[in-house]
Protein backbone atom coordinates (compact mmCIF):
# COMPACT_ATOMS: atom_id res chain seq x y z
CA UNK A 1 0.00 0.00 0.00
CA UNK A 2 1.75 3.62 -1.35
CA UNK A 3 1.89 6.48 1.01
CA UNK A 4 -0.27 9.68 -0.12
CA UNK A 5 3.35 11.45 -1.02
CA UNK A 6 3.88 8.40 -2.99
CA UNK A 7 0.75 8.16 -4.84
CA UNK A 8 1.06 12.07 -5.63
CA UNK A 9 4.16 11.20 -7.23
CA UNK A 10 3.24 9.12 -9.15
CA UNK A 11 0.67 10.48 -10.61
CA UNK A 12 2.53 13.32 -11.63
CA UNK A 13 5.52 11.49 -13.32
CA UNK A 14 2.88 10.14 -15.64
CA UNK A 15 1.00 12.94 -16.48
CA UNK A 16 4.07 14.93 -17.31
CA UNK A 17 5.26 11.55 -19.16
CA UNK A 18 2.17 12.14 -21.27
CA UNK A 19 2.70 16.13 -21.83
CA UNK A 20 6.25 14.87 -22.86
CA UNK A 21 5.16 12.74 -25.39
CA UNK A 22 2.29 14.66 -26.93
CA UNK A 23 4.76 17.77 -27.60
CA UNK A 24 7.52 15.80 -29.03
CA UNK A 25 5.20 13.61 -31.19
CA UNK A 26 2.46 16.47 -32.04
CA UNK A 27 2.99 16.35 -36.07
CA UNK A 28 2.97 12.21 -35.96
CA UNK A 29 -0.23 11.93 -33.80
CA UNK A 30 -2.02 14.23 -35.82
CA UNK A 31 -1.72 12.65 -39.25
CA UNK A 32 -2.32 8.78 -37.19
CA UNK A 33 -3.95 8.65 -33.84
CA UNK A 34 -3.43 5.19 -34.08
CA UNK A 35 0.03 6.03 -32.25
CA UNK A 36 -1.49 8.30 -29.74
CA UNK A 37 -3.34 5.39 -28.71
CA UNK A 38 -0.68 2.66 -28.66
CA UNK A 39 1.47 5.32 -26.30
CA UNK A 40 -1.62 5.35 -23.91
CA UNK A 41 -1.67 1.79 -23.55
CA UNK A 42 1.87 1.27 -23.39
CA UNK A 43 1.91 3.63 -20.44
CA UNK A 44 -1.00 2.68 -18.90
CA UNK A 45 -0.20 -1.03 -18.80
CA UNK A 46 3.24 -0.08 -17.05
CA UNK A 47 1.57 1.95 -14.49
CA UNK A 48 -0.98 -0.68 -13.76
CA UNK A 49 2.27 -3.05 -13.09
CA UNK A 50 3.18 -0.15 -10.66
CA UNK A 51 0.00 0.18 -9.36
CA UNK A 52 0.05 -4.23 -8.93
CA UNK A 53 3.73 -4.36 -7.15
CA UNK A 54 2.44 -1.31 -4.49
CA UNK A 55 -0.32 -3.46 -3.53
CA UNK A 56 1.90 -6.25 -2.92
CA UNK A 57 3.28 -4.52 0.25
CA UNK A 58 2.24 -6.12 3.48
CA UNK A 59 -0.33 -3.75 4.76
CA UNK A 60 -0.19 -2.55 8.93
CA UNK A 61 -2.76 -4.59 10.48
CA UNK A 62 -5.24 -1.88 11.14
CA UNK A 63 -5.06 -0.98 7.54
CA UNK A 64 -2.82 2.73 7.99
CA UNK A 65 -5.68 3.82 10.31
CA UNK A 66 -3.42 4.46 13.12
CA UNK A 67 -0.63 5.97 11.51
CA UNK A 68 -3.32 8.37 9.94
CA UNK A 69 -4.96 9.83 13.59
CA UNK A 70 -1.25 9.86 14.92
CA UNK A 71 -1.38 6.85 17.47
CA UNK A 72 1.26 3.92 17.74
CA UNK A 73 4.35 4.03 16.94
CA UNK A 74 3.62 4.49 12.94
CA UNK A 75 2.20 7.60 13.53
CA UNK A 76 2.79 9.69 10.58
CA UNK A 77 4.30 13.26 10.83
CA UNK A 78 2.79 14.66 7.82
CA UNK A 79 -0.16 13.80 5.68
CA UNK A 80 2.40 12.31 3.16
CA UNK A 81 3.05 9.59 5.47
CA UNK A 82 0.24 8.35 5.67
CA UNK A 83 -1.03 5.18 3.26
CA UNK A 84 -4.00 4.92 0.72
CA UNK A 85 -4.96 2.23 -1.00
CA UNK A 86 -5.19 2.37 -4.80
CA UNK A 87 -8.99 0.94 -4.85
CA UNK A 88 -10.85 -2.15 -5.11
CA UNK A 89 -11.48 -5.45 -8.03
CA UNK A 90 -13.43 -3.28 -10.75
CA UNK A 91 -17.08 -4.36 -10.84
CA UNK A 92 -16.93 -5.22 -14.64
CA UNK A 93 -14.73 -7.90 -13.77
CA UNK A 94 -16.86 -9.65 -11.33
CA UNK A 95 -19.25 -11.21 -13.61
CA UNK A 96 -19.59 -15.43 -14.38
CA UNK A 97 -19.49 -15.92 -18.39
CA UNK A 98 -21.06 -19.16 -17.90
CA UNK A 99 -24.36 -17.82 -16.54
CA UNK A 100 -24.57 -15.32 -19.73
CA UNK A 101 -24.41 -17.84 -22.07
CA UNK A 102 -27.05 -19.45 -20.14
CA UNK A 103 -29.11 -16.31 -21.14
CA UNK A 104 -28.15 -16.86 -24.57
CA UNK A 105 -29.58 -20.33 -24.65
CA UNK A 106 -32.81 -19.14 -23.06
CA UNK A 107 -33.22 -16.55 -25.48
CA UNK A 108 -32.79 -19.00 -28.15
CA UNK A 109 -35.46 -21.30 -26.93
CA UNK A 110 -37.60 -18.45 -26.16
CA UNK A 111 -37.79 -17.70 -29.79
CA UNK A 112 -38.46 -21.14 -31.20
CA UNK A 113 -41.21 -21.24 -28.39
CA UNK A 114 -42.35 -18.38 -29.85
CA UNK A 115 -42.01 -19.88 -33.04
CA UNK A 116 -44.63 -22.34 -31.87
CA UNK A 117 -42.61 -25.80 -31.41
CA UNK A 118 -43.36 -26.91 -28.77
CA UNK A 119 -46.87 -26.20 -29.52
CA UNK A 120 -46.94 -28.41 -32.76
CA UNK A 121 -45.30 -31.20 -30.80
CA UNK A 122 -48.10 -31.26 -28.11
CA UNK A 123 -50.49 -30.71 -31.32
CA UNK A 124 -49.05 -33.51 -32.94
CA UNK A 125 -49.52 -35.51 -29.94
CA UNK A 126 -53.18 -35.03 -29.56
CA UNK A 127 -54.00 -36.22 -32.92
CA UNK A 128 -51.86 -39.10 -32.36
CA UNK A 129 -53.59 -40.09 -29.79
CA UNK A 130 -56.95 -39.42 -30.58
CA UNK A 131 -56.19 -41.55 -34.02
CA UNK A 132 -56.87 -38.73 -36.26
CA UNK A 133 -53.07 -38.92 -38.07
CA UNK A 134 -51.98 -41.67 -40.13
CA UNK A 135 -48.94 -42.72 -37.80
CA UNK A 136 -48.82 -45.99 -36.00
CA UNK A 137 -45.56 -47.90 -35.72
CA UNK A 138 -43.06 -45.73 -37.70
CA UNK A 139 -40.04 -43.82 -36.21
CA UNK A 140 -42.02 -40.59 -35.53
CA UNK A 141 -44.75 -42.41 -34.24
CA UNK A 142 -42.48 -43.98 -31.58
CA UNK A 143 -40.75 -41.09 -30.75
CA UNK A 144 -43.79 -39.24 -30.06
CA UNK A 145 -44.51 -42.11 -27.26
CA UNK A 146 -41.14 -41.90 -25.66
CA UNK A 147 -41.93 -37.64 -25.52
CA UNK A 148 -44.98 -38.44 -23.59
CA UNK A 149 -43.75 -40.77 -21.36
CA UNK A 150 -40.98 -38.51 -20.46
CA UNK A 151 -43.49 -35.11 -19.84
CA UNK A 152 -43.51 -35.86 -16.08
CA UNK A 153 -40.36 -35.43 -15.70
CA UNK A 154 -39.74 -32.13 -17.57
CA UNK A 155 -40.41 -28.41 -17.05
CA UNK A 156 -44.09 -27.29 -17.88
CA UNK A 157 -45.01 -25.37 -19.93
CA UNK A 158 -45.75 -22.52 -16.98
CA UNK A 159 -42.45 -23.23 -15.62
CA UNK A 160 -40.80 -22.20 -18.89
CA UNK A 161 -43.34 -18.70 -19.44
CA UNK A 162 -42.18 -18.03 -15.44
CA UNK A 163 -38.30 -18.41 -16.73
CA UNK A 164 -38.78 -16.05 -18.92
CA UNK A 165 -40.33 -13.43 -17.77
CA UNK A 166 -37.97 -13.91 -14.59
CA UNK A 167 -34.59 -13.58 -17.26
CA UNK A 168 -35.49 -12.02 -20.05
CA UNK A 169 -38.62 -9.83 -19.12
CA UNK A 170 -40.53 -11.42 -21.82
CA UNK A 171 -44.38 -12.33 -20.86
CA UNK A 172 -47.23 -11.17 -18.04
CA UNK A 173 -47.31 -11.42 -14.85
CA UNK A 174 -44.12 -12.45 -12.29
CA UNK A 175 -41.40 -14.22 -12.51
CA UNK A 176 -40.42 -17.36 -11.46
CA UNK A 177 -40.79 -18.29 -8.06
CA UNK A 178 -43.27 -14.79 -7.83
CA UNK A 179 -39.65 -13.01 -8.65
CA UNK A 180 -39.40 -9.29 -10.26
CA UNK A 181 -39.27 -9.85 -14.27
CA UNK A 182 -36.24 -8.51 -15.69
CA UNK A 183 -38.15 -5.96 -17.67
CA UNK A 184 -34.89 -3.46 -18.74
CA UNK A 185 -32.98 -6.64 -20.75
CA UNK A 186 -34.80 -5.89 -24.39
CA UNK A 187 -34.30 -2.27 -24.08
CA UNK A 188 -30.45 -2.59 -22.87
CA UNK A 189 -30.33 -5.49 -25.39
CA UNK A 190 -31.96 -3.96 -28.20
CA UNK A 191 -29.68 -0.50 -27.53
CA UNK A 192 -26.53 -2.58 -27.43
CA UNK A 193 -26.98 -4.33 -30.82
CA UNK A 194 -27.85 -0.75 -31.88
CA UNK A 195 -24.55 0.72 -31.20
CA UNK A 196 -22.87 -2.34 -32.40
CA UNK A 197 -24.15 -1.54 -35.86
CA UNK A 198 -23.69 2.20 -36.03
CA UNK A 199 -19.97 1.53 -34.67
CA UNK A 200 -19.95 -0.64 -37.88
CA UNK A 201 -21.94 1.39 -40.21
CA UNK A 202 -19.59 4.77 -39.17
CA UNK A 203 -16.94 2.75 -39.67
CA UNK A 204 -17.67 1.40 -43.00
CA UNK A 205 -18.80 4.58 -44.09
CA UNK A 206 -15.23 5.98 -42.56
CA UNK A 207 -13.24 3.98 -44.67
CA UNK A 208 -15.39 4.91 -47.91
CA UNK A 209 -15.07 8.61 -47.57
CA UNK A 210 -11.95 9.38 -46.45
CA UNK A 211 -8.66 8.51 -46.37
CA UNK A 212 -8.03 8.36 -42.78
CA UNK A 213 -10.42 5.99 -41.69
CA UNK A 214 -8.73 5.02 -38.14
CA UNK A 215 -9.72 8.46 -36.70
CA UNK A 216 -11.40 7.72 -33.76
CA UNK A 217 -14.06 10.32 -34.27
CA UNK A 218 -15.78 7.51 -36.67
CA UNK A 219 -16.94 4.99 -34.25
CA UNK A 220 -16.45 5.05 -30.67
CA UNK A 221 -16.01 2.05 -28.87
CA UNK A 222 -16.50 3.66 -25.44
CA UNK A 223 -19.91 3.94 -26.12
CA UNK A 224 -20.44 0.43 -27.62
CA UNK A 225 -18.32 -1.17 -23.90
CA UNK A 226 -20.48 0.87 -21.82
CA UNK A 227 -23.93 -0.66 -23.63
CA UNK A 228 -22.62 -3.60 -23.34
CA UNK A 229 -21.50 -3.42 -19.78
CA UNK A 230 -25.08 -2.13 -19.06
CA UNK A 231 -26.77 -4.95 -20.50
CA UNK A 232 -23.98 -7.38 -19.00
CA UNK A 233 -24.79 -6.07 -15.47
CA UNK A 234 -28.23 -6.51 -15.71
CA UNK A 235 -27.93 -10.22 -16.72
CA UNK A 236 -25.54 -10.91 -14.02
CA UNK A 237 -28.92 -10.87 -11.43
CA UNK A 238 -31.28 -12.27 -13.81
CA UNK A 239 -29.17 -15.25 -14.35
CA UNK A 240 -28.84 -17.14 -10.74
CA UNK A 241 -31.14 -19.90 -9.84
CA UNK A 242 -32.09 -23.08 -12.04
CA UNK A 243 -31.58 -21.49 -14.87
CA UNK A 244 -28.69 -23.41 -15.95
CA UNK A 245 -29.87 -26.52 -15.90
CA UNK A 246 -33.50 -25.45 -17.07
CA UNK A 247 -31.83 -24.52 -19.96
CA UNK A 248 -29.86 -27.84 -20.69
CA UNK A 249 -33.34 -29.72 -20.37
CA UNK A 250 -34.92 -27.47 -22.80
CA UNK A 251 -32.17 -27.63 -25.23
CA UNK A 252 -32.63 -31.47 -25.20
CA UNK A 253 -36.13 -31.42 -25.53
CA UNK A 254 -36.27 -28.82 -27.99
CA UNK A 255 -33.49 -31.42 -30.04
CA UNK A 256 -35.93 -34.39 -29.49
CA UNK A 257 -39.13 -32.07 -30.92
CA UNK A 258 -37.35 -31.76 -34.32
CA UNK A 259 -36.09 -35.23 -34.08
CA UNK A 260 -40.26 -35.94 -34.46
CA UNK A 261 -40.95 -33.76 -36.86
CA UNK A 262 -38.20 -34.33 -39.30
CA UNK A 263 -39.47 -38.40 -38.50
CA UNK A 264 -40.04 -39.80 -41.93
CA UNK A 265 -43.40 -40.46 -41.48
CA UNK A 266 -44.24 -37.18 -40.12
CA UNK A 267 -42.57 -35.99 -43.07
CA UNK A 268 -44.56 -37.49 -45.41
CA UNK A 269 -47.65 -37.22 -43.20
CA UNK A 270 -48.07 -33.48 -44.58
CA UNK A 271 -46.04 -33.96 -47.45
CA UNK A 272 -43.01 -31.68 -46.12
CA UNK A 273 -39.61 -31.98 -46.81
CA UNK A 274 -37.78 -30.92 -43.21
CA UNK A 275 -38.82 -29.95 -39.93
CA UNK A 276 -39.60 -26.87 -40.52
CA UNK A 277 -42.25 -27.58 -43.00
CA UNK A 278 -44.00 -29.73 -41.04
CA UNK A 279 -43.79 -26.49 -38.32
CA UNK A 280 -45.20 -24.40 -40.92
CA UNK A 281 -47.94 -27.12 -42.00
CA UNK A 282 -49.41 -27.64 -38.87
CA UNK A 283 -49.53 -23.76 -37.49
CA UNK A 284 -51.40 -23.02 -40.27
CA UNK A 285 -53.77 -25.72 -40.66
CA UNK A 286 -54.54 -25.98 -37.36
CA UNK A 287 -53.91 -23.02 -35.94
CA UNK A 288 -54.60 -20.71 -38.40
CA UNK A 289 -51.53 -18.25 -37.83
CA UNK A 290 -49.57 -16.46 -39.63
CA UNK A 291 -45.85 -17.30 -39.87
CA UNK A 292 -43.12 -15.60 -38.54
CA UNK A 293 -40.73 -18.41 -38.61
CA UNK A 294 -38.00 -16.81 -40.60
CA UNK A 295 -37.42 -14.19 -38.58
CA UNK A 296 -38.26 -15.49 -35.58
CA UNK A 297 -35.31 -18.18 -36.22
CA UNK A 298 -32.76 -15.83 -37.17
CA UNK A 299 -33.38 -13.71 -34.16
CA UNK A 300 -32.69 -16.51 -31.99
CA UNK A 301 -29.28 -17.70 -33.43
CA UNK A 302 -28.01 -14.18 -34.25
CA UNK A 303 -28.87 -13.04 -30.41
CA UNK A 304 -27.21 -16.00 -29.15
CA UNK A 305 -24.22 -15.33 -30.89
CA UNK A 306 -24.34 -11.55 -29.52
CA UNK A 307 -25.28 -12.69 -25.83
CA UNK A 308 -22.03 -15.79 -25.73
CA UNK A 309 -19.84 -13.00 -27.50
CA UNK A 310 -20.76 -10.65 -24.74
CA UNK A 311 -20.29 -13.79 -22.43
CA UNK A 312 -16.43 -14.49 -23.35
CA UNK A 313 -15.12 -11.05 -21.34
CA UNK A 314 -14.31 -9.19 -24.85
CA UNK A 315 -15.95 -6.39 -23.83
CA UNK A 316 -13.61 -5.73 -21.19
CA UNK A 317 -11.15 -4.66 -23.84
CA UNK A 318 -9.97 -1.00 -24.09
CA UNK A 319 -7.96 -1.18 -26.56
CA UNK A 320 -9.22 0.13 -29.66
CA UNK A 321 -7.30 -2.58 -32.73
CA UNK A 322 -8.18 -5.43 -30.48
CA UNK A 323 -11.52 -4.35 -29.33
CA UNK A 324 -12.73 -3.95 -33.34
CA UNK A 325 -10.45 -6.96 -34.12
CA UNK A 326 -12.86 -8.78 -31.42
CA UNK A 327 -16.07 -6.94 -32.07
CA UNK A 328 -15.80 -7.92 -35.44
CA UNK A 329 -17.40 -11.58 -35.11
CA UNK A 330 -20.73 -9.98 -34.76
CA UNK A 331 -21.24 -7.58 -36.61
CA UNK A 332 -23.24 -9.00 -39.33
CA UNK A 333 -25.07 -10.87 -36.39
CA UNK A 334 -25.93 -8.04 -34.71
CA UNK A 335 -27.23 -6.36 -37.93
CA UNK A 336 -29.30 -9.47 -38.63
CA UNK A 337 -31.08 -9.47 -35.69
CA UNK A 338 -31.75 -5.70 -35.78
CA UNK A 339 -33.33 -6.37 -39.22
CA UNK A 340 -35.74 -9.15 -38.71
CA UNK A 341 -36.42 -7.33 -34.65
CA UNK A 342 -37.47 -4.33 -36.99
CA UNK A 343 -39.35 -5.99 -39.63
CA UNK A 344 -41.43 -7.99 -36.39
CA UNK A 345 -42.05 -3.94 -34.77
CA UNK A 346 -39.74 -5.62 -32.12
CA UNK A 347 -37.29 -2.79 -31.61
CA UNK A 348 -36.01 0.36 -33.38
CA UNK A 349 -33.03 0.90 -35.38
CA UNK A 350 -31.47 3.97 -33.59
CA UNK A 351 -30.87 6.77 -36.31
CA UNK A 352 -28.17 8.87 -34.21
CA UNK A 353 -25.86 7.92 -31.66
CA UNK A 354 -27.06 9.07 -28.43
CA UNK A 355 -27.28 7.44 -24.99
CA UNK A 356 -30.18 5.55 -24.19
CA UNK A 357 -31.67 6.89 -20.81
CA UNK A 358 -32.47 4.50 -17.69
CA UNK A 359 -36.28 5.26 -17.66
CA UNK A 360 -37.33 5.53 -21.07
CA UNK A 361 -40.81 6.21 -22.28
CA UNK A 362 -42.23 6.46 -26.24
CA UNK A 363 -43.82 4.78 -28.71
CA UNK A 364 -41.29 3.12 -29.86
CA UNK A 365 -40.26 0.98 -26.82
CA UNK A 366 -44.13 0.37 -26.04
CA UNK A 367 -45.05 -1.30 -28.65
CA UNK A 368 -42.04 -3.40 -28.86
CA UNK A 369 -42.91 -4.68 -25.33
CA UNK A 370 -46.58 -4.84 -26.01
CA UNK A 371 -45.76 -7.11 -28.78
CA UNK A 372 -43.55 -9.53 -26.63
CA UNK A 373 -45.84 -9.63 -24.03
CA UNK A 374 -48.74 -10.95 -26.23
CA UNK A 375 -52.47 -9.98 -26.98
CA UNK A 376 -54.15 -7.91 -24.09
CA UNK A 377 -56.70 -9.90 -22.12
CA UNK A 378 -59.94 -8.45 -21.64
CA UNK A 379 -61.68 -5.44 -23.09
CA UNK A 380 -61.12 -1.79 -22.16
CA UNK A 381 -63.66 -0.08 -20.40
CA UNK A 382 -65.88 2.70 -22.12
CA UNK A 383 -64.95 6.30 -20.88
CA UNK A 384 -68.40 6.76 -22.62
CA UNK A 385 -71.10 8.27 -20.07
CA UNK A 386 -73.78 5.63 -19.78
CA UNK A 387 -77.70 7.56 -20.72
CA UNK A 388 -80.32 7.88 -18.15
CA UNK A 389 -83.36 5.99 -18.19
CA UNK A 390 -86.32 8.41 -18.76
CA UNK A 391 -88.00 8.08 -14.31
CA UNK A 392 -84.99 7.48 -12.95
CA UNK A 393 -84.90 8.95 -9.52
CA UNK A 394 -81.47 10.27 -9.77
CA UNK A 395 -81.72 12.13 -12.78
CA UNK A 396 -84.86 13.83 -11.24
CA UNK A 397 -83.11 15.13 -8.30
CA UNK A 398 -80.38 16.97 -10.25
CA UNK A 399 -82.56 18.93 -12.15
CA UNK A 400 -82.17 22.65 -11.07
CA UNK A 401 -84.80 23.70 -9.10
CA UNK A 402 -87.58 25.49 -11.41
CA UNK A 403 -87.49 24.33 -14.63
CA UNK A 404 -89.59 22.55 -16.98
CA UNK A 405 -89.95 19.07 -18.09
Amino acid sequence: MPTQREQQERLDRVNALRARIAEQLAGSLASNPVIAEELHRQIDEHVDSLVAAEGQRPAPPDGGFGGLIGIGPDAALTLGETRVPNGVVRYDDQVNSERIAAVGDLYYIYQHEQIGVFKVVQKLKQLFEAGAVRLSSGQGAYRLYQFDRRDVLRYTRRDRLDGYRRVLGYGRGLGAGQSRPNTDFHRLFGHFVNQVTLFWRDKRISEVMRQGANDPSFGSIAVVRRAGLDLRNNLKFASFGHLNVMRIELMQVLEECFAILGSPDVMELFGADNAWDVIDEILVRYFDERLQTSPRQRMAETGRDVLRWLASGHILESNRPQFEALLNHIAEPAEEWLTSAQAMSLAPRASARSVTPWERSGASGATARRAERGPVSGSRRSTRPVPQRRGDPSARSKRPPGSRR
